[in-house]
This record gives structure tokens, C-alpha cells and sequence, in this order.
């Protein structure tokens, strides 16, 4: 009996989209806490901003920031894919 192929990593999973998507979540986090707390819309736009750049142009250079966003990715799109499943099944309780 031959025992199992382990499963290849899914092309979605190594998706540079994915990666600039976590990118774009963590600039656009780091400009509305820095809007609220410090400072005003622009200098805090330019800061999530760059924020992202450095993200993205760090996980193409370095393996181990890539794997590092990987994992953070994969955290934060499950935390929505749970709020997601939550509000889906608060409305169709509802039947709205």
C-alpha cells in the first residue's frame, strides 16, 4: 500500500495578491490608528503608506518577512472569514 502524497501548497496560499492584500489591511490600520490617536489624515496617510511599501518590498526580498505576512494573511483572513460566517448565520436565522 502506498501512503499518501503530502498535499502540495495551494497557488492562492503563495499568491502575491494575498500578500499585498495583508500589506494594504496593516498600512490601512496602522493610518486610522495614528488618524485617531496622533496625528491628521495626511500625515498619517503618508505613514500607513509607506508602512505598506516597506511590507511589500521587505517580503519580496526576504524569505522569512514573506513567510512571516503569509502567516499574518492567513490569520487576519480567517478572523474576517469567521465574522463572515457570523453575520451570515445571524441572517439566516432572520431570514434576511
Amino acid at each position: 500500500m502506498n501512503s499518501p502524497q503530502p498535499a502540495a501548497r495551494s497557488a492562492s496560499n503563495a499568491s502575491p495578491f494575498r500578500r499585498i492584500a495583508a500589506a494594504v489591511i496593516l498600512g490601512g490600520l496602522v493610518f486610522t490608528v495614528l488618524w485617531i490617536v496622533a496625528f491628521g489624515m495626511v500625515t498619517s496617510m503618508l505613514i500607513g503608506a509607506g508602512c505598506c511599501v516597506v511590507i511589500v518590498a521587505a517580503s519580496s526580498a526576504s524569505d522569512l518577512v514573506e513567510m512571516l505576512l503569509n502567516a499574518l494573511a492567513a490569520v487576519i483572513f480567517g478572523v474576517l472569514a469567521v465574522i463572515a460566517a457570523i453575520f451570515g448565520a445571524i441572517f439566516s436565522v432572520f431570514g434576511i
